[in-house]
């Protein structure tokens, strides 16, 4: 089956809305007020933010692609939550590495702003570069760096990342956890892991945070209006500051470890907007 983005032709923007629009179709909901792309470690919390009223395999929908990282579920849900509100949670995230273009990366957030959530987010496992940060904690994304010299801004579209992650969300996420420290978080293209001096790199420019998502997703949702609040698991300490070689497996256990934890978290906050 094509994906409608792979034609060069086609408007991303009518691709999401008409995305958007079979989403309301097959959960009966006109409208969602949240959007939440759960990353590695983060999928419980789809579970304890509200009730479950609908599940759709992304690949139902148009422009959405087959998860090709375990970690996510590849479903697409929309959950009410207590207040009444709306979340669409996305648990099916097209990575910039997996080659399909910069327009399938981004498709989840445009199609969530097209649903209607106003406010998006987007969370991750990735590596530490502050050495006090431990496995399994969770931190908040003040500001990122996108390496991967891609944008999903098309033609002469200039747009403001001032204040990129929400201040607001971050205080509110503090107002429920004190303790949560924040940083900087570095989007490399990937697959591979970042080596030790491409870490020392992006310490030296501003860097706390690295992995392999989120940056391009973050541009792509101030694009469509939303506001924005970004969270990291640490699944790890960054090569070169971990003694010891990374692996994929070392990600997935302590995202397993640390699930509980950060997805009650979460959801308290999503409680909370």
């Amino acid at each position: 089956m094509t994906n409608p983005l792979d034609d060069a032709s086609a408007n991303p923007f009518e691709v999401a809305a008409t995305a958007a629009k079979e989403i309301a179709e097959k959960t009966g909901v006109e409208r969602h007020d949240i959007a939440l792309t759960l990353g590695s470690g983060w999928a419980k919390a789809a579970e304890l933010i509200g009730e479950t009223t609908a599940t759709i395999p992304a690949t139902e929908i148009p422009g959405f692609s087959k998860p090709a990282l375990e970690g996510h579920t590849g479903l697409i849900r929309s959950i009410q939550l207590a207040n009444g509100k709306r979340a669409l949670v996305i648990g099916a995230r097209t990575h910039f590495y997996e080659g399909h273009g910069v327009r399938r990366v981004v498709h989840s957030v445009r199609t969530a702003a097209a649903t209607g959530a106003k406010i998006m987010i987007l969370t991750n496992g990735a590596g530490g570069i502050k050495e006090h940060w431990k496995p399994g904690s969770p931190v908040l994304i003040s500001d990122h760096i996108n390496l991967t010299s891609a944008s999903p801004l098309e033609g002469a579209t200039f747009i403001d990342l001032t204040d990129l992650y929400s201040k607001r969300l971050r205080e509110l996420a503090r107002s429920i956890q004190p303790d949560l420290d924040e940083g900087v978080y570095c989007q490399f293209r990937g697959p591979q892991y970042e080596t030790p001096a491409e870490v020392q790199m992006a310490k030296a420019i501003g860097g706390h945070i690295v992995g392999m998502s989120t940056a391009l997703e973050a541009i792509a949702a101030r694009q469509s209006g939303m506001e924005i609040l970004g969270m990291s698991l640490i699944t790890n300490l960054a090569a070169g500051i971990q003694k010891t070689p990374l692996s994929h497996e070392e990600v997935i256990e302590a995202g397993k470890n640390a699930e509980a934890v950060i997805s009650a978290l979460l959801a308290k906050i999503v409680t909370a907007l």
